[in-house]
């Protein structure tokens, strides 16, 4: 049973989808006080805040028990994430909950300025009817500049090719995978973006870097007539400068949903009919409002229950779109990983993880967390999990190498290749691929080529290339209860593996009897269950 404590205000559907869940247990406390959260927090599995709770490391330390914290919001500036990496805890937010609300906002007061609706409507209901004075610009053929390509920038990026945009972006900390998926041409500066761009929408965090990013010595930059839209973080684009723009006529027209000022009543950007403005509605769909509360409940579910959590912040975030292409990868990946120590029993040095194909072009961090959490969980059981995988690993002095590979591994589109080598020399070499089913198979392991789905319970057998093997490993299992249900044979020069999967799980007489064989040089049981 696990108790989540509900420290702040989600959605009502989400608490009783809490409340349903069989081994859950849900405490409610709104607004519960600092020095009550501090003497049960020891009690808990898991907790649920928004903006108001301080998760530091004092409630950590005394939060023995605790395992994902849920932030039903986006910022996480209350928690303190490398406390809670170092204590093993989940920390996941809800970014996804309002990325398509943020995007459709960006559109809007991007087509409303490139079209003068806001001041055709307003003129039109004064009593008047003119068209001439509201001519404005097809977004279709121009090139849009997109500042960061994240969750909500890559959302623009497709919507706006839609419209048959020109798409160039500038995101110096996105890998260039991320351009190529979303049809965008890479700026290597700022500046390049800035020069090239008919319209501008920003999509980044404020940090010290994006304060002022678009101001009065980058304005002189653009285009003259130029479009920008600001629906991200207010500040980013400096008011008094944009205002000039307008004033000059450098700037073509400016909407924003966000604000230097919240709340406010003045501005130096209201004198403008070209500059549309917004009170901060982005997120402000009955949709985004009810996303907040589903989704913390799903990740703090996900947490408990030992699956992905896909908006964990201290993993590298995914989007949605991306994740259900790398998913099937992230079980592959922990399960292959879980073979090491299942035939080798000698301390890691180094662990290579080769992607080959299409899943080389796609956001792998997951999978590489993953698949660490596989190569280290039969040796360190419980400590280690999906968040902590890669740190525990480098502290016990584990060199980790990443590599991505456009070609195919042999004639698989895609695959995933680990060689992990031990202090003494010995490499375990393994390769597995998803199937045209969707299914996890092995395709090589110790540089034996081999092809099979994988299972819960396998055996991995080294013997000699004679006759007769086969039929004395099955007759051996037989008489020990265990049932083959496939089997798959390597052939490397003058050495031979058998791989099979069985219906059970296999005990120590049986693998002590297969030993025995004469023909047989090792015999390891394989558990591979998540």
């Amino acid at each position: 049973m696990f108790k989540i404590l509900v420290g702040e205000y989600i959605d009502d559907e989400a608490i009783s989808h809490l409340k349903e869940a069989k081994d859950i247990k849900v405490d409610v406390k709104i607004g519960i006080k600092r020095e009550e959260i501090l003497d049960i927090i020891q009690d808990y599995d898991a907790l649920i805040v928004r903006s108001v709770i301080k998760v530091d490391k004092e409630l950590l330390d005394r939060a023995k028990n605790l395992k994902i914290v849920g932030r039903a919001g986006n910022g996480v500036d209350n928690i303190n994430i490398p406390e809670a990496t170092a204590h093993g805890v989940i920390v996941a937010n809800t970014p996804d909950s309002n990325t398509v609300s943020a995007c459709e906002i960006a559109i809007g007061l991007m087509i409303a300025s490139a079209r003068n609706i806001v001041s055709a409507n307003n003129f039109i209901k004064s009593g008047k009817w003119e068209r001439e004075i509201f001519v404005g610009n097809e977004l279709f053929e121009k090139t849009l500049g997109i500042i960061g390509l994240g969750r909500i920038g890559s959302l623009m990026a497709k919507r706006m090719k839609a419209f048959g945009m020109n798409l160039i972006a500038y995101d110096p900390y996105i890998s260039d995978e991320i351009f190529k998926r979303n049809g965008c041409k890479k700026a290597n500066t700022l500046d390049e973006l800035l020069k090239k761009s008919d319209v501008i929408t920003i999509h980044t965090p404020k940090t010290n870097e994006t304060i002022n990013i678009i101001n009065s010595e980058n304005i002189s930059k653009l285009k003259d007539g130029v479009r920008l839209v600001n629906a991200a973080r207010g500040g980013l684009f400096n008011e008094e400068a944009v205002a000039e723009g307008l004033r000059s006529g450098k700037i073509a027209s400016f909407g924003y949903d966000v604000h230097s000022v919240e709340p406010r009543s003045e501005c130096v950007l209201y004198e403008f009919e070209n500059a549309i403005a917004t009170p901060h509605i982005g997120a402000t769909t009955y949709e985004a409002q009810r996303n907040v509360g589903t989704q913390v409940v799903k990740q703090v579910l996900n947490g408990l229950h030992g699956e992905i959590v896909e908006t964990a912040v201290n993993l590298p975030s995914i989007g949605r779109e991306e994740y259900l292409i790398v998913k099937p990868y992230i079980n592959l990946a922990e399960k292959l990983g879980k073979i090491y120590f299942q035939i080798e029993k000698n301390p890691i040095s180094n662990i290579v993880i080769n992607y080959y194909g299409e899943i080389a072009q796609q956001e792998t961090a997951l999978v590489d967390a993953t698949a660490i959490k596989g190569i280290l969980e039969p040796v360190l059981k419980e400590e280690v999990n999906y968040i902590n995988s890669r740190p525990l690993a480098e502290k016990r002095g584990i060199n980790i190498s990443i590599n991505k590979k456009d070609e195919k591994y042999k004639n698989y589109a895609s695959a995933i290749e680990f060689v992990v080598s031990n202090e003494e020399g010995h490499k375990v070499h393994v390769v597995g691929t998803i199937g045209i089913n969707g299914e996890e198979r092995i395709v090589n392991i110790k540089k034996h080529d081999v092809d099979m789905a994988i299972s819960d319970n396998m055996i991995y057998l080294g013997n000699d290339d004679v006759p007769g093997v086969i039929g004395a490993v099955g007759a051996t299992l037989g008489k020990a209860g265990v049932n083959i249900a496939t089997m798959n044979v390597g052939r490397r020069d003058n050495s031979a593996i058998m791989l099979l999967t069985v219906d059970s799980e296999v005990e120590g007489n049986a693998l002590k009897n297969l030993r025995q064989l004469s023909q047989i040089k090792w015999a390891h049981y394989l558990d591979l269950k998540l």
